[in-house]
Order: C-alpha cells, then structure tokens, then sequence
C-alpha cells in the first residue's frame, strides 16, 4: 500500500492539527541534574526545525520527552494535541535515534518490511528503500553495514509510513558528504509535503542551511528561538580579519574598543567585535594599516559559541 498526501489533504481532512508540537513549563531530572528546566515551545506543520545545545544541554532528553520514551517531572507535552504514546500509535510521528541497535542477521529489505507493516499508513517496501538510497543494498544483512549506511536504514525505519512530524537525532552522523546532501535533499521533500521535521545535529552548517527555525538549548532551558540569521544577530557581534605587516603588538590589538575576542597566526589578525566600524576605526587610530580588511556577520557555529559562552558567564 503506498499512501501519498499533502498538508492541504490533510487539512481538507481535518487531520491537520494548528500545534504539532507543545512543551509547556516541562522539566527532567536524573538525582540532582536537572536535564530540562521548565522548557515551553511550540512546533508548526512545515517547518524544518534544528535542535542545537552544547552537550549536555538537554536535546536528547527534550526528544525522548517528545516520543514519549521518558515521562516529564512536570509540565504538558502534547503531540497533535494528544499525548506522544497516542500520537506515535497512531502513525502520525517517524523517529531516527542515535540509541538502540538495529536487528541482525536480517536483510536491510526484511528489516524496512518490517517497519512498514507495523506503520498504519505505510508506503511501499521499494519506494522507503529508493527514498532512503538503500535499494542497492537491500539484500545486504544489517549487521554488514558501514556507519553510514546504518543511518540510512534507520531513516528508512523513520520515513516507512506517512507520518506527520518526523525526529531525527543527529542523522547524518557517519555519512559522507554525498550521502548527506542526497539525505537532506529527500528532507527537503518531506518539509515540502507539509511535514514536520526536527533535527537535532552537531553538524551546525546543516542547520544554517537547512532549517527555518533554530532552538538552541541551554542547561534543559530555550536560550534561543529563531531564524538562523535572527540566531546570528544575537549573538551580537560581527568577524574582522586583516593582515598586517612587520612586529603585531598584541597588546595594543588588545585595547581595541568593543573587542570580543582576539586571534593572531603569523600576519593575520581575526577578531570578533561588538561595533565593527568603532573597533576599525580605533584600529586606524593606533596608525596601523590594515591589508585585506574583511567585515562579516558571524557564522551560525561562532554565533552559537558566543551566545552559550556568554549565558555560562552569567551563571558563573
């Protein structure tokens, strides 16, 4: 049985729900770690969201939440208006974890068979193969595979069915990069459908290229939520790199105002400022001459750094 929808069929449906996702004041603890500490948030049909934090933050724990493998302290989790066991009984949520093994001495085709099944709504065997890139090796048993594609069976056990949201824990994690651009590129095709999809990676390029929302977690709290380029402007500073000739006094590079961090190698000098055009004005100041003077925003990876580094001095 092969199933094919979209968001407005759903809609028409009624099967649409306005939340797909809600986290009210939710909180997680193991002994005296708290894990999630009051957590609120809300996801929305279509969107592609990326779940960033430190280790140790609180993502793998806030996922397991939201799947219901883990009961909250406190506070409301709802999926699609119901709770994760239900919403998951009912097809409606496709999950990849980094946790739990795959079966062996089963062929990937015996294993992807399984799962579609067991979906309520599954797609056909050879179409979750295809989608996955996994067809070539369907006759192959699981506990043959690389890493890589150990991910790609788990993502077909992810997307066997037409499912609503889909979770993925860092899922490009062992793929090249051929893999990984072909996987997002079939995830883009999921968003499109009116699919849900929240990612959690390590991968923070993935998630400025990929994702129209960014959560940053922080300690088990939401330190940031937005776009990645809202997420880049919070964290409040821009990239200036030079060269300059001849003996660097770092100290005096120091002393620039609005200066965040500083990082000299060889002639080459990279900082991080709160007021680029103050801080490369003082630097003309200082009688120096800049050659191949670049100015840019930050980078999603550095902005993440700098927003975490700066909410752990807070708490220092």
């Amino acid at each position: 049985m092969t199933t094919t929808s979209t968001a407005a069929t759903k809609q028409a449906a009624g099967t649409s729900p306005a939340g797909v996702v809600r986290f009210e004041n939710v909180s997680k603890s193991y002994g005296s770690v708290r894990a999630v500490d009051g957590l609120s948030l809300e996801l929305h049909p279509g969107e592609t969201v990326a779940l960033l934090g430190p280790n140790g933050a609180g993502k793998s724990t806030t996922l397991d939440l939201l799947l219901g493998l883990r009961p909250a302290d406190s506070g409301t989790v709802e999926v699609f208006g119901t709770s994760p066991r239900d919403a998951i009984v009912a097809g409606r949520v496709g999950a990849m974890l980094q946790s739990g093994g795959l079966m062996e001495e089963v062929t990937v085709r015996e294993i992807v068979k399984l799962a579609c099944a067991l979906h309520p709504r599954p797609y056909a065997v050879d179409e979750v193969l295809a989608r996955a890139g996994i067809a070539q090796i369907a006759d192959r048993k699981v506990d043959k595979l690389s890493g890589g594609q150990e991910q790609r069976v788990r993502f077909a056990l992810a997307t066997a069915g037409d499912s609503d949201l889909i979770v993925l824990d860092e899922p490009t994690t062992g793929m090249d990069v051929t893999a990984r651009q072909a996987f997002w590129a079939t995830m883009r095709e999921q968003a499109d459908q009116g699919r849900t999809v929240l990612f959690a990676t390590h991968y923070l390029e993935e998630a400025d290229a990929i994702a129209d929302r960014v959560l940053v977690l922080h300690r088990g709290r939401l330190l940031a939520d937005g776009t990645a380029a809202e997420i880049k402007a919070k964290a409040g500073a821009r990239k200036v790199s030079f060269d300059l000739e001849g003996q660097i006094d770092e100290l005096a590079l120091r002393g620039l105002p609005f200066l965040a961090t500083l990082d000299v190698s060889g002639h080459t000098v990279r900082i991080q400022s709160h007021d680029a055009d103050a801080t490369v004005h003082a630097l003309y100041g200082l009688g120096l001459y800049p050659r191949n003077l670049e100015v840019a925003g930050l980078g999603l990876e550095q902005a993440f750094v700098a927003i975490t580094e700066a909410e752990e001095a807070k708490a220092s």
